[in-house]
């Protein structure tokens, strides 16, 4: 039995291109007219901003690792606490200074998690053994401060942006409240009324939006088996990974050509009225409809990225079975291999 635990704190660098804690002067060459004319300036590349600090971060690990039956099952297990403040990113400001937007110390986050791996030797003879390893993680993570004005547009992309009390990595969806009778797609707008196109994507108003769920996985592992016989060796390897939400395509558009490939939710698409009864996929809009409904596009492109067009990111994997033959050293020797 081996216990371990530490704790640390330590600063992080930030990101590589973060480097205007001081003001940032290089040479440059002005230009002349002629060729032969030459002389040596020098620029600012970034201004000073002596408030800027590196990221840090307080840690606390704890581990234990078992082994039972001399080592036939070996169990280790580790738990951590992760705190992160001082995080850098960028920040608009009034422009005072000469620069609207620039780096800062805008967030902290906290963090926890714990991984699992179990080995087993479960059958072991002179010319068969069977053995196993599984490998559980879980890591969860919730930002609790910032200071950032994002775009709707920023929130409800496939990579996810976060906000205070969220995952980091967060996904959000536009409101989508079904299909009216002319079978196009409603929402809830940032003024709480229910609209096809009076849509603002790159509004700052963020509360009306629907969470969805975390971009990154919260649980991952994999599970591995692996069979000899004598000079064979079968190897079956599986991951898995749950826990998040991803952002489907977006496919949808207020007119095609015939150029686009349609996917098969078109299908099930709003045909006649009464279908919004049964089906959210909106309606082929007519070119009537197109030119006579002002922003028609806005509609479609808030469908693309309403809840509606969400799915579970969860899968499990076979990743890898591979079958293998050792041949007998005597065989070897012999053809001087």
């Amino acid at each position: 039995l081996t216990l371990k635990a530490s704790y640390s704190l330590t600063a992080d660098r930030g990101p590589a291109n973060v480097t205007n804690s001081r003001v940032v002067i290089s040479s440059f060459n002005p230009w002349r007219p002629f060729t032969s004319v030459k002389e040596s300036g020098l620029q600012i590349d970034d201004l000073e901003n002596s408030e800027l600090t590196y990221e840090k971060k307080h840690e606390l690990n704890i581990g234990a690792e078992i082994g039972f039956l001399d080592n036939r099952i070996n169990l280790a297990a580790d738990w951590y606490k992760r705190d992160n403040y001082d995080l850098i990113g960028a920040i608009n400001t009034m422009g005072i200074g000469g620069q609207v937007m620039k780096y800062a110390n805008v967030a902290s986050m906290k963090s926890h998690g714990i991984e699992f791996t179990l080995s087993t030797r479960n059958i072991v003879t002179k010319d068969f053994k069977w053995n196993t390893d599984f490998i559980f993680s879980q890591a969860k993570n919730e930002v609790t401060d910032l200071e950032t004005n994002t775009r709707i547009l920023d929130m409800v992309i496939g990579s996810g942006f976060t906000m205070k009390g969220y995952p980091v990595r967060s996904l959000f969806s536009i409101d989508f409240q079904g299909l009216n009778e002319e079978g196009l797609p409603t929402f809830i707008n940032e003024s709480g009324t229910l609209t096809v196109t009076d849509l603002n994507f790159q509004s700052r108003v963020k509360d009306y939006l629907v969470y969805e769920g975390p971009t990154d996985p919260t649980i991952t592992g994999s599970f591995g088996n692996t069979f000899s016989y004598k000079g064979f060796k079968l190897n079956v390897f599986m991951t898995y990974s749950f826990g998040n939400v991803i952002r489907l395509d977006p496919v949808f558009s207020s007119s095609y050509s015939d150029l686009d490939a349609m996917p098969k939710e078109f299908k099930n698409r709003w045909m006649m009225p009464g279908d919004e009864a049964h089906t959210d996929i909106p309606v082929i809009a007519s070119n009537r409809q197109d030119k006579d409904i002002k922003n028609l596009r806005y509609a479609y492109n808030a469908y693309n990225y309403s809840d509606a067009r969400i799915a579970d990111g969860g899968f499990i994997r076979m990743k890898e079975i591979s079958l293998t033959y050792d041949f007998p050293q005597k065989f070897i020797r012999r053809l001087m291999l």
